[in-house]
């Protein structure tokens, strides 16, 4: 069933529209749902590669994602957690997830490791 997003150019309304078919969606006139305009914009959605674990590996492992990294910035920081656990294909325990939600609202891994002095049981800091 496929399924397309579309922007409202009169109201700026976002939404998504599924359609039984192909054929079906070729032979729509779609209209907003909140204004009633036809005149809209079809939005690209992200796109999704399938890619081995052996690639998925190496892209963690490549150098050149840190380049450019800002240390001292906690967002950039919690960014960049986020997503080599995406890359790695594994969710956040909760644990995590709340450091990295901490992290991306700009929160300095000090306080953090202060309020979560149990933080991993390895003994590790946030900066190691």
């Amino acid at each position: 069933m496929p399924a397309y997003d579309f922007r409202c150019k009169d109201c700026r309304h976002t939404f998504t529209l599924s359609y039984e078919s192909y054929q079906a969606f070729e032979e729509a006139s779609p209209a907003c749902p909140q204004c009633g305009s036809t005149r809209l914009s079809r939005l690209i959605r992200r796109v999704a590669l399938l890619t081995d674990e052996d690639t998925r590996l190496e892209r963690l492992a490549d150098p050149a994602r840190l380049a450019g990294l800002d240390e001292g910035d906690p967002r950039e920081m919690g960014r960049l957690m986020r997503k080599m656990a995406q890359e790695a294909g594994e969710p956040l325990d909760a644990e995590m997830a709340e450091v990295v939600n901490r992290l991306e609202s700009g929160e300095s891994p000090d306080s953090i490791e202060r309020s979560l002095p149990d933080l991993g049981d390895g003994g590790d800091t946030l900066l190691d």
